[in-house]
């Protein structure tokens, strides 16, 4: 690609609050649009509400999330180690919580850091504040933190800026259940990492990946875990060979699986409880159940941050869950706005948001024509115990989509080497489908559950991204002894 001719501003033109790209929200898209802009030449600020840079996956998502999977996998082996010839290792030993917590939230520090001194250095401003619509061209920005060394973003006064285009990159938050008594004893997924104590007793409330992952670590750290599941099934919206499997493997290991059912009650005898710590409560479910617990987590669903944005001053249209409509380039109806990331209700994922936002800077700003996301084979990961991969069609979509004849599953079920020196209730199942269409067996899907597979999907789905068919993975030689392996060898 010939080299692109810097974005030519003439933001001063009108005003030092003027700006080509006015950003509202520091997460991953946000980031991602803004310093690609900035890059290029354009004047752009981004408009945070909270103290810190990096949005839902650096403070209260995947990054502190993984560091629990990593804290929580580390406790399975020590156990595990013992089947290796490693007598000595106590595994009952507890986890120390809070010098764990401390420590990740020190890095999670450090890595606002990093992200405010990024802006700082693309010469992006960055401002702290609630952004609100005034017109489509205008935002108002309410005080939420003073200036600060920590945050040279905050201020003491409402300030207001405008611009030739906005992205709205504010991201989404947890939904609490609504009509639950008591559901206030109860947290949401940000809860989780505020608090304080391993809890002996806990109850997670949802069937999606956030709750399977954080049920997943409690579990394996120690602590009784329920799951409260509305269907009969986890993961609803994954291919059924993995909800099979995890599912049957999370009982398989302890947690307690509470399939069609939901929480009526909750209950407690302490008053004006800190809910960064355990404390008994008792949890009666819509069948007549009673058991106690210290922990109740909601994790059944996020919803957009839309609602105190003025938005109707700017025209933009919502759909009934309160995302932004958008087209495929991520414009609104109004057509100097744009939306990415989980704002805009599809494929809620950092890697995502990012990849839009830098995408949709360099059309703007970059002069790439027509360049946009590719919303079709979005691989993605779930930190369960055991790791999933995934990427592409279920197999029910790919059904519906092609038709029953033309689709071929090749199916993989074994138990990883690394298990091999363990009794066998305590290995693990790996399982891999591979779904393919048409007579040129175009790989369509590929699913993968069990040890490693977090972690070997990236490069298969590049594979898939290129229209990879079955006989490019037949013709790929096997590493060997590998679980990938596998993938390149099915029949």
């Amino acid at each position: 690609m010939a080299p692109i001719p810097p974005f030519k501003s003439t933001a001063n033109d009108k005003g030092e609050n003027h700006y080509d790209l006015v950003v509202i929200g520091g997460g991953s898209g946000g980031l991602g649009a803004a310093r690609r802009a900035s890059q290029y030449g354009a004047k752009v600020a981004i408009i945070e509400s909270t103290w810190r840079l990096g949005g839902t996956c650096v403070n209260v998502g995947c990054v502190p999330k993984k560091i629990m999977w990593h804290a929580a996998d580390l406790r399975e082996k020590l156990h595990q180690a013992k089947s290796y010839g490693f007598s000595k290792i106590n595994d009952e030993d507890p986890i120390d919580w809070p010098t764990l917590k401390a420590k990740r939230d020190k890095y999670i520090e450090r890595l606002n850091g990093i992200y405010q001194r990024n802006v700082s250095n693309d010469k992006v401003t960055y401002l702290t504040g609630h952004a609100r619509f005034l017109d489509t061209h205008t935002v108002s920005i309410a005080p939420t933190f003073p200036q600060s060394e920590a945050n040279p973003g905050g201020s003491d006064k409402e300030r207001q800026v405008t611009a030739e285009r906005i992205v709205i990159a504010v991201g989404g938050t947890p939904t609490i259940p609504k009509g639950i008594e008591g559901s206030e004893l109860g947290f949401d997924s940000d809860g989780f990492f505020q608090l304080k104590e391993l809890p002996k007793r806990v109850v997670v409330v949802g069937a999606g990946y956030i709750a399977v992952e954080l049920a997943g670590i409690f579990n394996a750290l120690g602590a009784e875990t329920h799951l409260v599941i509305r269907k009969d099934k986890v993961l609803k919206a994954f291919d059924p060979l993995l909800q099979d499997t995890l599912q049957t493997q999370m009982g398989k290991v302890g947690v307690h699986i509470h399939t069609n059912s939901q929480i009526k009650k909750i209950s407690t005898a302490v008053s004006n409880p800190d809910l960064t710590l355990p404390f008994e409560k008792t949890i009666t479910l819509d069948n007549g159940e009673t058991f106690d617990t210290d922990v109740v987590l909601f994790a059944i669903g996020r919803h957009s941050l839309t609602g105190d944005l003025g938005i109707e001053k700017a025209g933009v249209k919502l759909d009934d869950k309160g995302d932004v409509i958008v087209d495929e380039y991520q414009q609104t109806n109004v057509p100097n706005i744009f939306a990415i990331g989980d704002v805009q209700g599809k494929a809620l994922l950092t890697p995502v948001a990012i990849a839009a936002g830098r995408r949709f800077s360099n059309r703007v700003y970059g002069g790439v024509e027509g360049d946009k996301l590719d919303y079709d084979n979005i691989p993605t990961v779930v930190f369960s115990h055991p790791t999933i991969g995934t990427v592409g069609l279920t197999e029910p979509e790919a059904r519906a989509k092609y038709g029953d004849s033309a689709i071929k599953v090749y199916l993989s079920k074994f138990t990883s080497m690394y298990f091999s020196m363990m009794e066998a209730d305590e290995k693990e199942p790996t399982a891999m489908k591979m779904i393919v269409a048409g007579p040129e067996e175009k790989v369509v899907g590929l699913h993968l559950i069990g040890i490693g597979s977090d972690e070997m999907l990236q490069g298969f789905a590049v594979a898939i991204k290129m229209g990879a068919t079955k006989t490019d993975f037949d013709n790929t030689v096997a590493i060997h002894p590998t679980s990938a392996e596998e993938v390149v060898t099915m029949r």
